[in-house]
């Protein structure tokens, strides 16, 4: 048996493309004790991707030339020299751009408990996905019902999420997204209230004074960058704003300049905290739970984008970066 894998030719400046990857077969690992092989089904294609190849800094180490490229994976433990772990089991890691990974207790991310559904929504909606939009929006947001939630990047697998959760609790919805298709696709099968199209807008920032007359009490901020500048300038009295990502941003070397945010934080009175989904991974159980039952009762809408075969990796984070994926980017094996 042979293990075949996607690993790191040479660091980008920017947004990873194919050229910077390549496929190696190496031989399937052997498990040591406490320790267990899984057969990855399906690969996850993130934002976060690219920070790790560029980003000083980052909350985890970088990905060197050589190295496999990290990445989220879900799959079934095939082999186990660990009694907590059994063969059959499908778990959630880690495990990188590959077919088969080893893997010990403490690189568990999420066992998948939801079977009902289909495994893909494990590094998706019911994945780290799901749980960014959970806890970012109801723990760093804490709307009430009746207030203004902004999101950007609204269709994508986070914001769309995190809006309708956040529809779920009563709450009025603005959507951000690039493109005519991505906003109808905000409001006809995410319930948007309104979408807007930063690409089409001249002047984003009276956009969002129009269709948020009374101010923006929550930002879901997953870009950073001017679209983050213009809804900054908009935001209520006591707004709160969770940062999950800054796509909008190819690189942070040199450091990007733009508008300061201290004045509207002080004169707003408003606050501004940024996370990962890592933070919550004691609470993890809890996210799943109530986004599943969101998804079963048709309160939670998601869309994948599925990408056949290993040979598909090495271009997706551009794909990704392009806006070209149509949902949740993943990679079936």
């Amino acid at each position: 048996m042979t293990n075949r894998q996607i690993w790191l030719r040479s660091t980008p400046n920017s947004v990873p493309a194919e050229e910077h990857f390549a496929i190696r077969e190496t031989e399937v690992p052997t498990p040591a004790e406490g320790q267990f092989l899984i057969r990855n089904a399906f690969l996850s294609v993130d934002p976060a991707m690219r920070g790790w190849l560029l980003d000083e800094g980052n909350y985890l180490p970088r990905v060197s030339p050589g190295d496999t490229m990290r990445a989220f994976a879900v799959g079934e433990i095939i082999q186990s020299r660990n009694p907590d772990f059994t063969q059959g089991e499908y778990i959630v890691g880690l495990f990188g751009w590959q077919e088969y990974a080893v893997a010990s207790p403490e690189q568990v991310l999420l066992r998948v408990t939801e079977r009902d559904l289909p495994l893909s929504t494990a590094l998706g909606v019911l994945g780290l996905n799901g749980i960014a939009a959970y806890f970012g929006l109801l723990e760093i947001c804490a709307p009430r019902a009746g207030e203004t939630i902004v999101i950007s990047t609204a269709a994508g697998a986070v914001g769309s999420c995190a809006g309708q959760i956040a529809k779920a609790l009563g709450c009025r919805t603005v959507a951000i997204t690039g493109g005519e298709d991505k906003r109808r696709r905000c409001v006809d099968d995410f319930g948007f209230e309104v979408a807007i199209d930063y690409k089409a807008e001249h002047n984003l920032e009276h956009a969002l004074a129009q269709a948020c007359p009374n101010g923006i009490d929550c930002y879901f901020d997953n870009t950073a960058g001017p679209i983050s500048d213009a809804v900054l300038a908009n935001l209520a009295l006591g707004g709160r704003v969770a940062i999950c990502g800054t796509a909008a941003l190819a690189a942070w070397s040199p450091w990007p300049q733009g508008p300061r945010v201290e004045r509207h934080l002080l004169t707003k009175r408003a606050s501004m905290k940024g996370f990962i989904a890592l933070d919550y991974k004691d609470r993890f159980p809890e996210a799943i739970t109530h986004v599943a039952e969101f998804v079963r009762s048709g309160k939670i809408r998601y869309f994948e984008d599925i990408l056949d075969g290993l040979e598909a990796a090495p271009s997706s984070i551009e794909r990704l970066y392009s806006g070209r994926n149509k949902g949740k980017l993943v990679i079936r094996l």
